[in-house]
């Protein structure tokens, strides 16, 4: 059985609650309150509603397939990916496969390879230092904009000489990206490259279009990946790293774009399972690859393409994000998110919102009821300090349907403990319903055709460099 939540009567406090005269306390240990991701038994939700910032689900497409191809009855008398000699000729389908939608769905330029490589987002804070600086003596540039950015060039110490151009604000937090002027100033112009986190998903900032600058651009994309178009030469971008957790598959594999003419400068003591030229040369079978993994990529890149390729599916990431960012801004202070909207920044991928400036009953109750309904994810676990913020990841396992349940549950819940109404409540369900939230081909078109509804995204606009 859950824990009990105790209600104690009492005047309220000096809030944006005059009205709420039940003051809720909840036990620490509630599993809501544990990041816990599954509802308790009788909960009524057709399914889990998992916002999870990942790893996360896969769209039920790709999970069916996943099982179907996977998981093979053995009367089919076929081995899955699970089971495959990584040096197999089955297998050796399965990877081509993979790399070729990959190249074709993110529009890849032949000038490029493609890795699938071990050790997450952190491996390559590492990886890519050694593979770019043969000494430990090189320089680069690291724009400092969030979390994972700046564990990056913690890393990052090891192995060159890093300068740091960082947005972070007097109270420690990130709501910004250094502009385009400030960059081009404080940049060092002996870097071997410049180093940026596209998507910080801890604080919501999003780089929607690449800069570019006259240095080689490396890109931590490991929560954007597949959620837009890359522009691989006009950005100069010199290597790319996603981990598979987030868009594109299951943990435990990262690919690498890496650019031909960058290949041949790894540091000597780099180890061979980071080592680009390395795996390269040994078309991504020098160790045992994830094989199960790299299936799964593949099919997710099929899936991709089968959606109307990535122009389409940006449009739908905007339009989901641009929801839920209504429904925030509109609650007349109810919530709030920490990225102004005229920044430009916002990201589409981690929607970042607190509850009646992070005011922690309210809070709790938001999140036990939100698990009660089996919307799970909002506040994981993380080795990070806990913030007054939920979290929105609205990753492409998540449709426009649990986008849906989400916000009227919110504009619910602001009805009821604010003084005033979550006005935001009618961009979503303005929205027409019916075939256009159904995952055909005609709905999706429907859907889209319906974006003015949403507010339009304000982007953070970079010089025309040509």
């Amino acid at each position: 059985m859950p824990p009990t939540i105790h209600l104690m009567h009492g005047a309220p406090p000096a809030d944006l609650r005059p009205h709420a005269r039940d003051k809720v306390y909840i036990k620490e240990d509630h599993p809501a309150l544990q990041g816990s991701l599954t509802p308790p038994i009788d909960c009524l939700a057709p399914k889990i509603f998992n916002f999870s910032p990942g790893p996360t689900n896969l769209p039920p497409a790709v999970e069916a397939e996943i099982k179907f191809r996977c998981f093979p009855d053995p009367a089919d008398k076929r081995l899955s990916s699970i089971a495959l000699s990584h040096r197999s000729p089955e297998f050796g389908a399965i990877l081509q496969n993979a790399l070729r939608l990959t190249r074709k769905v993110m529009r890849i330029p032949e000038e490029y390879e493609i890795l699938f490589m071990q050790g997450g987002g952190h491996g390559q804070f590492a990886a890519v230092p050694m593979n770019l600086c043969s000494t430990g003596k090189e320089k680069a540039t690291y724009i400092v904009n969030g979390t994972w950015s700046a564990r990056a060039v913690d890393e990052a110490k090891k192995y060159c000489e890093p300068s740091v151009i960082s947005s972070i604000n007097d109270d420690g937090t990130y709501t910004t990206f250094p502009s385009y002027e400030r960059i081009t100033q404080e940049m060092d112009p002996e870097s071997k490259f410049l180093y940026i986190c596209s998507n910080e998903t801890v604080n919501g900032i999003e780089i929607h279009r690449l800069p570019r600058f006259d240095i080689p651009l490396v890109v931590d994309a490991s929560s954007d990946f597949t959620s837009k178009p890359i522009a691989w030469r006009e950005a100069n971008v010199g290597v790319l790293f996603a981990c598979a957790s987030k868009n594109i598959g299951h943990p435990g594999v990262t690919m690498v774009v890496i650019r031909k003419d960058l290949l041949g400068n790894a540091n000597p003591f780099t180890p061979g399972v980071f080592n680009y030229e390395t795996n390269i040369s040994a078309e991504n079978v020098w160790n045992t690859c994830p094989t199960f993994n790299v299936d799964v990529v593949g099919i997710m890149m099929e899936w991709l393409q089968g959606q109307g390729g990535i122009g389409k599916i940006e449009r739908l990431c905007i339009l989901k994000s641009n929801i839920v960012y209504n429904v925030i801004d509109e609650s007349n202070g109810f919530y709030s998110t920490p990225v102004d909207r005229e920044s430009g920044v916002r990201s589409r991928m981690n929607v970042p919102f607190c509850i009646a400036n992070g005011d922690k009953d309210l809070t709790d109750k938001f999140l036990v009821e939100c698990w009660n309904r089996g919307i799970v994810g909002l506040r994981t676990v993380t080795p990070f300090a806990k913030s007054i913020y939920l979290r929105a990841s609205l990753y492409h396992g998540v449709s426009l349907e649990d986008v849906d349940v989400l916000v009227s549950f919110m504009k619910e819940f602001a009805q009821r403990h604010s003084f005033g109404s979550a006005a935001g409540g009618s961009v979503a369900r303005s929205i027409a319903m019916g075939d256009c939230l159904s995952s055909s081909p005609a709905g999706v078109a429907g859907l889209f055709m319906n974006r003015a509804n949403a507010a339009r995204e304000v982007e953070f606009h970079w010089p025309v460099i040509r």
